[in-house]
């Protein structure tokens, strides 16, 4: 079972600092949930926690891990999520080779096929979902990466599908996603080759949106993240999760069809207690108060 921690951030950014550094992952759990409260109320992060093992995806890590996408996918107090690594220097070097080599034949497909699907489920959460990257992401870990909505990287981290080093392709999603993201080209080169990337190259290339200089306390790619989370906190959630829906799904239809989809989209804001709320804020130029109705 997934571990859930609540803690509040909302004093000053010195004593939230503080209090990252001083957070330790509880040992045994691979994937903790925290929900964050006061000012960041309506995050939940998503922390990897296998240390041992470099957080390399294991059939247990798995289960965790949809226990935690379960946890979130119909609350609607949750309105961002964010996915990190508690291991310092790592977000998650790939498939658990170790555990793999004690798997049959017969095992190897539907265990390919269970983390497919499971990068599946973060990419089809409602809301928006940050990935940090603040170490290592090979493999599986830059697939998980791949399928979130914005991805910010630390200037050392290093990333790559590698696959083909071990005479087999990525199977979680990465041949499929990565074109989308860099081009086909660009992919094609980046697979064939196993080609590794810091943070800055990849900014270069658009794998990610942000790189963030590494600081003493190893998250620096998370401290972005939460900054990023923050901004879309104050916004309507209901509006932030219909756009989503209409970008995701628009991008795979032809023009016609997804400005069809955009109108469908549109039209369940239409009756929302936050339109309303949006429309009077504004006249009495005061802050909007958001419930997601």
């Amino acid at each position: 079972m997934f571990h859930v921690l609540s803690r509040s951030l909302q004093h000053a950014r010195p004593a939230s600092l503080a209090l990252r550094r001083c957070y330790c992952a509880p040992a045994g759990v691979d994937c903790v949930v925290e929900r964050l409260t006061g000012d960041r109320e309506g995050i939940a992060v998503f922390g990897l926690n296998r240390p041992a093992a470099k957080n390399a995806i294991s059939r247990n890590l798995l289960k965790e891990f949809e226990e935690a996408i379960t946890s979130v996918r119909y609350d609607k107090n949750v309105r961002v999520v964010i996915l990190r690594s508690h291991v310092p220097g790592v977000f998650c070097a790939g498939a658990d080779l170790k555990e793999r080599a004690k798997m049959k034949q017969e095992d190897v497909g539907p265990f390919v096929a269970k983390a497919r699907s499971t990068i599946g489920d973060i990419e089809n959460l409602p809301m928006p979902v940050i990935v940090a990257l603040d170490g290592v992401a090979l493999g599986g870990g830059l697939e998980m990466a791949l399928a979130c909505d914005i991805r910010v990287a630390a200037t050392n981290a290093k990333m790559g599908l590698v696959e083909t080093k071990l005479a087999i392709i990525p199977g979680a999603g990465g041949t499929q996603r990565l074109p989308r993201i860099v081009g086909l080209a660009k992919a094609k080169e980046l697979i064939y080759t196993a080609a590794v990337l810091n943070g800055s190259e990849a900014e270069e290339i658009g794998l990610v949106n942000h790189v963030a200089q590494q600081n003493e306390s190893g998250d620096a790619a998370y401290q972005k993240a939460v900054e990023i989370a923050e901004k879309i906190l104050p916004n309507g959630p209901v509006g932030v999760k219909m756009a989503k829906a209409a970008i995701s799904k628009g991008m795979e239809m032809d023009l016609g069809s997804a400005l069809s989809l955009e109108e469908a989209c549109y039209a369940q804001v239409i009756p929302t207690k936050d339109r309303v709320e949006g429309l009077t804020a504004f006249r009495e130029k005061r802050k909007p108060q958001y419930t997601g109705e």
